[in-house]
Order: structure tokens, then C-alpha cells, then sequence
């Protein structure tokens, strides 16, 4: 039997949720809006920072649990946990996409273009419900094996 800290993965698929689902309580239609957030708008950098970062920890988990080796970078746990049909190669490039975004906003919190930012986060904030999607599906088919 696998054993796969699925407690642990589902609490951070929670902390995902609930972050996202401020993100989209507080995150405008018009990008003027946006702009005029303030500090509503950095609160909602560091949620998406955060749910980021809480993925980029759940592939950390399966990839430890599952011995799928030792990956030197983090693109190499997303690549195993694709190649091992975790997950789809759709969602593996939008945690690509994902993991570049979270990286802009570390390092680079000074000159964000809110612009692209709001354009980016618009968009891509149905890839996190994707995301949980194929992480349930996973691991609903771990307890039927």
C-alpha cells in the first residue's frame, strides 16, 4: 500500500481554496480598480504567492512519498509527478506558468506591472480548482487500488 500523506495534502489543498476564494471576493473586473487597491492589492499578491507555493509543496509531498527520486529543482518534482500520470501534461505546464508567476512576485514585489499581474491572475486563477481537481482524482484512485 502507498503511503502518501494525504492529510497533509488535503489541508494544503483547504489553504488553497480558502485563499482563492478571497482572491476572488476582493479582485475587481476593470484593471482601474485593481490599481487602486492598495494594500487589498498586495493582500492578494501574497495569497496567490502563497497557493503557489502550497502546490509546489503538495508535489513536493507525492514526489517524497512516491520515491520518485531526488529532483534537483523544482521543475523536476512537476515533471515526475507528470511522467508518473499524477498529473495531465495540461496542468503540468500551467504549474510551470504558476511556479514563473510566484517566482515574479518574490522577486520582483518592487516593480510588479500590475497590468500583466491582473491579466495573469485573472486568468489564471481556474488553474488552481484544476489543479485540486486531478489532486482528488489521484488520490480517490489510490483507495480504490
Amino acid at each position: 500500500m502507498i503511503d502518501l500523506r494525504t492529510d497533509a495534502i488535503k489541508t494544503k489543498l483547504k489553504i488553497i481554496e480558502e485563499n482563492i476564494d478571497l482572491v476572488k471576493e476582493n479582485l475587481p473586473e476593470k484593471l482601474s480598480e485593481f490599481k487602486a487597491l492598495g494594500l487589498v492589492k498586495d493582500g492578494i499578491y501574497k495569497r496567490i504567492e502563497a497557493s503557489i507555493q502550497e502546490i509546489i509543496s503538495i508535489c513536493s509531498i507525492i514526489n517524497s512519498d512516491l520515491k520518485l527520486g531526488i529532483p534537483s529543482n523544482r521543475d523536476e518534482i512537476i515533471v515526475a509527478l507528470s511522467d508518473n500520470n499524477i498529473l495531465s501534461k495540461k496542468i503540468t505546464e500551467k504549474i510551470k506558468e504558476l511556479k514563473g508567476f510566484r517566482n515574479f512576485l518574490v522577486h520582483r514585489y518592487g516593480t510588479i506591472d500590475d497590468e500583466v499581474a491582473f491579466k495573469d491572475i485573472r486568468n489564471g486563477l481556474p488553474d488552481f480548482n484544476l489543479f485540486k481537481e486531478e489532486i482528488l482524482k489521484y488520490l480517490s484512485s489510490l483507495r480504490e487500488v
